[in-house]
């Protein structure tokens, strides 16, 4: 099976767990038995349980690969979107990444789907299916129709021709009011998910057709000058051989904090509590300060380093417009290398704590504007700077002036305290530099 997952989102609709670097599907919520893992990581793992030879590719934006390389294997294919192009050119140049990076061939069929909901293994189960149908070649679109479970205003519907498991497509409905959702669902309409199948040629030759190309490489490097053009405007709206397939599975859409609440299997994540009074309350901290709740009624309470919010659960799904009003950099962020959390910010000083995993490294880089001080609380490493090798356990201070290259190796899991002093500190105040780690470690 070859599965392209669609990531994308800016990460406000679950703030402040969620922000412009940590969408919501990197936030760990669900309950394992070795603590708690991701939307991303629980889908992955759903996956190769079903299939352990699938194909996996992940279409994303540059400022995910570091998360997705923090929870997911370092080998998971990626397709990365220089810049966002709507969902034509980022399934287009996914699919290209599939037949001329990964070597799939034109004729295998790929299922393309979002990586967030929340879903048990028989919907993998029918991801299969809608591959194996479109390999077939009696429709060049198979889509998966979810049976509504209730009348939304939020979805899509798929109308089919007859109500057999798998079904030419009569039309489509963009969303309803409620009224006509029901009329919808009473007439056998199905949710539209975003999910579908084709084979490879299917696409790459709709691509040549609208871009001139379907070359990976062509369309990677003429990405910002692509089309801004919808999936379904480039390819659903113009396709008449369409079949449908029925999933009566569960699937939730994960698109506020009410529906992710209604996925958690614990009501509190983190140092909290709450009284007897209480009712339909979640609660997930990620500070190092408790939370008490008394009394509350229908409410999500969530805090990390970018904030804290305080929801009635009906009205958060509008709080994405309050986000937006706010100008302010991610104060936690997953790298590939680990993790880092600012614990303080003043005009021309930042402190951050910063968690490198086991044999794990930054990059060799610089800062033209800012001095770095690296206080190691725990942990046994080297650093580098400016070619000087040091090992360094708990204890030990390193200090970097403005232009001084440097990096760190961690030997074991390795806890810093970095204090960044200057009159512009930002992010995007760093020059990277080649070296090799192994000759290094």
């Amino acid at each position: 099976m070859n599965i392209i997952l669609l990531s994308g989102g800016s990460g406000k609709r679950l703030w402040p767990l969620s922000n412009d670097i940590r969408s919501k599907q990197f936030i760990k919520i669900f309950k394992t038995e070795n603590g708690y893992e991701s939307m991303v990581q629980r889908m992955y793992g759903q996956l190769r349980r079903v299939d352990a030879d699938c194909t996996v590719t992940i279409a994303t934006s540059k400022s995910q690969i570091s998360s997705i390389h923090n929870q997911l294997d370092e080998n998971v294919g990626i397709s990365v979107e220089p810049c966002r192009r709507d969902t034509f050119p980022a399934i287009a140049l996914a699919t290209a990444y599939l037949h001329d990076i990964q070597g799939v061939s034109k004729s295998e069929a790929v299922v393309v789907c979002p990586v967030d909901p929340y879903v048990k293994d028989d919907y993998f189960e029918a991801l299969k299916t809608l591959g194996e149908q479109a390999k077939r070649g009696e429709a060049n679109l198979i889509l998966m129709g979810i049976e509504p479970g209730y009348p939304s205003e939020k979805y899509g519907y798929i109308i089919p021709e007859t109500d057999e498991p798998v079904s030419k497509v009569s039309d489509f409905k963009e969303k309803p009011d409620l009224a006509s959702a029901e009329k919808y669902i009473s007439e056998g309409a199905l949710w539209n998910g975003g999910v579908f199948a084709y084979k490879l040629k299917y696409v790459l030759d709709i691509a040549e057709r609208i871009f001139g190309t379907s070359s990976y490489t062509q369309l990677y490097s003429r990405y910002d000058t692509l089309d801004k053009i919808s999936f379904d405007y480039a390819v659903v709206e113009k396709e008449d051989m369409i079949q449908v397939i029925r999933f009566a599975g569960q699937w939730v859409d994960i698109g506020s904090w009410n529906t992710l609440t209604e996925a958690m299997s614990e009501n509190i994540i983190g140092d909290a509590m709450m009284d007897e009074a209480c009712e339909n309350v979640h609660i997930i901290n990620e500070l190092d300060v408790p939370i008490l709740a008394m009394g509350v009624k229908n409410v999500v309470i969530s805090a990390s380093p970018d904030g804290i919010l305080v929801s009635d659960k009906d009205r958060s799904c509008y709080l994405k417009e309050y986000v937006e009003a706010r100008d302010r950099e991610a104060m936690f962020a997953e790298k590939s290398w680990g993790s880092f959390r600012v614990i303080d910010a003043e005009k021309d000083c930042l402190t951050i704590k910063v968690v490198i995993k086991p044999g794990d490294y930054m990059n060799y880089h610089s800062h033209d504007f800012r001095d770095e001080v690296w206080v190691v609380v725990s942990g046994r490493g080297k650093t580098i700077v400016d070619g000087m090798e040091q090992y360094i356990s708990a204890g030990d201070v390193i200090t970097m002036k403005a232009g001084c290259r440097h990096t760190v190796i961690a030997k074991t899991e390795l806890k810093l305290v970095e204090v960044q002093i200057g009159k512009e500190i930002t992010v995007h105040d760093k020059r990277k530099y080649a070296f090799s780690v192994e000759a290094c470690r």
